[in-house]
């Protein structure tokens, strides 16, 4: 068994603790249930970054990367820095964080979009989402069929979240649901936790111009994240490289500044 069929045998597990103590009809009394959503991808097509800032306290190949990160104060300061979307963890027994980070993010961000960052495979967790202040979702090929990935982005527009839709192998790219907003390539594989980033470019460049396009994970030099622009990629999932520093916020000021120099 692989590090994600453990993820989603765990997941299932907890889902049915979450419909039981929080039923979708609680979740739509949430103050956010109504809000009207960010658009990530329309943020990503106009930065000159397409840096998608995330919180994350631990990975479950290396532990605990900033146990005491305060949430609150992490994503206000990557806002402030200029981060063009804030990714939140929301998975809690692998990565530490929880839905209830994703609303505290909210509370804080101003004008900033929010991804829930986590392993969707029941529309609940769409419901989830939304209740939690999110502004996109993100969608994994390689846990979904079609039906299901197709079934979970409709309901996601329909809440008024876009689809961050997640692939790793090429034959994936035949999945794509119509309604996705963006591609992401996981530069990790999720199954042995190597990076290729040349593997994911050459993935992205099959994926069609309707879709924003996000290179994920495994990122942390300045020249790759140029050099996948150059190639049309306009969105960059980075969370170990800024949440690895003792002050993440500082660390993507300095990342962006970096990459604004010639």
């Amino acid at each position: 068994m692989t590090i994600l069929d453990e993820i989603v045998a765990h997941k299932r597990l907890e889902l049915a603790e979450y419909k039981h103590s929080l039923p979708v009809e609680v979740l739509k009394d949430s103050e956010w249930y109504l809000r009207p959503g960010l658009s990530l991808a329309t943020r990503l097509k106009g930065s000159d970054t397409g840096i998608i800032a995330e919180f994350k306290r631990r990975s479950p190949s290396k532990g605990f990367i900033n146990e005491r990160a305060d949430v609150r104060q992490v994503v206000a300061g990557y806002e402030a820095y200029g981060a063009s979307g804030i990714s939140v963890l929301a998975d809690s027994w692998f990565f530490a964080g929880g839905y209830t980070y994703v609303q505290q993010a909210r509370q804080v961000l101003r004008n900033t979009p929010l991804l829930f960052k986590e392993f969707v495979i029941d529309p609940y967790q769409v419901h989830l989402a939304k209740a939690s202040g999110a502004d996109a979702v993100l969608l994994i090929a390689s846990i979904l069929d079609a039906a299901a990935s197709r079934e979970l982005a409709c309901l996601a527009h329909e809440l008024g979240l876009e689809v961050l839709y997640e692939l790793y192998e090429p034959d994936e790219l035949a999945r794509i649901p119509e309604e996705a907003d963006m591609v992401g390539v996981n530069n990790r594989d999720l199954r042995t936790f190597r990076v290729d980033v040349d593997r994911a470019l050459g993935i992205l460049r099959q994926v069609g111009d309707r879709h924003v396009k996000v290179a994920e994970s495994g990122l942390s030099q300045v020249q790759t994240v140029r050099r996948l622009r150059a190639e049309g990629v306009r969105g960059f999932l980075m969370g170990e490289h800024f949440m690895s520093h003792a002050r993440p916020a500082q660390a993507l000021g300095q990342f962006i500044q970096q990459l604004h120099e010639e």
